[in-house]
Parts: C-alpha cells; structure tokens; sequence
C-alpha cells in the first residue's frame, strides 16, 4: 500500500481486527451487489469508501423521482439515468482507487451463477422474492457466502447464509416459492432511514465477512422494530424439504 491508502484508511487500519493485512484483504477482494436502490446505496458507498478492491454493480432500473427520499446514491440530476451508470459516478467521488464494474441489466441463470462465483462476497440488496430467490439459488451453485436483507414500513431483517456449508439454512429454507410479490417499499411504503439502517449492517457484515472477524450472522435471522427500537434475533434452522439447498450438491 502507498502513502495515500495508508492514509486514507488509517482510522480502520488503527483497528487491531484489521491493520495493514486485513486493510489489503479488502483491497483483494471483490464483491457483488445485487440493486442500487435503498438497501444497496449505503451498502455500496460503506464497501467503496473503507477500500473493497472490486465492486460488481448489477441494476436494471433507471433513477426515478420517488426514489430520492431513501436511495442515497441517486440524486435528483441523476433522475431518467440508469442506476448502474448513477451508482458509478457517486462512487468513484468517495473513493477513485478502487475498481467498479456495472451490469445495466438482469443477471439470470448462468450469468449469475457465474458472477457469485467472481465474487468473495454476495450482498442481496433486491426486493422482490424471485429475484432474492434467484440470488439465493446462484450463491449455493457458486458456494459464495450471501448476505441479505428487506426492509419495509417501519420493520427490517438481515441474516448471512454460508452457501457453502450444507449443514446451514439457505434463504429459501425461510420462505416457500410463493412468497408474497406485495412485500416491497412500492406497495407499501417505508422510512427512509429504515433501508439505511439495514444496509449498513449489511455493509459491516460483508466487510467481516472478507475481513474473517467477529461473529457474523449466519445461522441468525435479526429482526429490527424502527417503531419500538427493538431488535429479536432467531436462530435459523435447516428445512430438510428446501428445494434449493436441499438439491443442490
């Protein structure tokens, strides 16, 4: 590392967890981020500014006025623009060092498959089940370790599944294939700060994740209540009749 990373993450490096090793672990790795809307902003900005070598950008969808009141990445010159192409500009703002990679369109199949495989880390930051789902089924295929989160209304959770331990639950093990389409922020509604919140928990376990410390939250469902400032944590169990995990070698 030279002079100017040193400094630039010199307030993460001072951390005994992580150092000069664990700061050029982050340099090295590569992660991919599934939405650029109110989850995936804090994720992505979190990842760029404290040094993640490669981000892998995938969005289909263009910035649109109703996204401004929590996807903090976007801003309103940025509205008819593609997220990909929004995402990239603010990011190479916070940190020009490291490399991103976007993917104006949505990964299926193979290409998925392929792209988890690329990556270190797998962060979910959908919001819709088939496309969570899909992230879900990719990861196993590629034993990419994911982590994922939804939030809506004043409610979120977020859990981290080691797709490549086959005793772990994997996502679907928490839902069946007709999981409701209605659960999202269009239908529903959500506070701003909500999506924030969740995202940067996803931001701090992806970087223990790449970083291989503390505790993470595989094996664990965390659910947070913005109305009571409550936070529950479930332990997550294995369904031995899980279509995904359970056909996958």
């Amino acid at each position: 590392m030279n002079d100017d990373e040193l400094l630039r993450y010199s307030r993460q490096i001072m951390l005994p967890q992580v150092d000069v090793e664990g700061q050029q672990r982050l340099a090295d790795s590569c992660v991919l981020i599934i939405g650029l809307g109110g989850l995936g902003s804090p994720v992505a900005m979190y990842l760029a500014a404290a040094g993640v070598g490669q981000l892998e950008l995938v969005d289909f969808d263009k910035v649109d006025i109703t996204n401004l009141q929590r996807q903090i990445l976007h801003s309103t010159d940025n509205i008819g623009q593609a997220k990909t192409e929004s995402a990239l500009q603010r990011l190479q703002q916070i940190n020009p060092l490291i490399t991103i990679n976007i993917h104006n369109e949505k990964l299926e199949g193979e290409a998925l498959i392929a792209a988890a495989k690329k990556a270190d880390v797998v962060v979910d930051a959908s919001d819709n089940f088939a496309t969570r789902f899909a992230i879900n089924r990719a990861c196993l295929a590629a034993k990419t370790p994911l982590v994922s989160a939804a939030a809506i209304r004043m409610e979120g959770q977020i859990s981290v599944f080691q797709c490549d331990d086959p005793a772990m639950a994997c996502y679907q093990c928490l839902y069946q294939d007709t999981g409701e389409e209605d659960t999202n922020c269009t239908s529903n509604g959500v506070l701003a700060p909500m999506v924030g919140i969740l995202g940067s928990m996803q931001a701090l376990e992806t970087l223990k994740l790449l970083l291989n410390i503390g505790e993470s939250l595989a094996g664990k469902l965390m659910l947070f209540d913005g109305m009571t400032m409550e936070w529950r944590t479930m332990k997550l169990r294995k369904d031995s009749a899980c279509p995904a995990c359970n056909s996958t070698s």
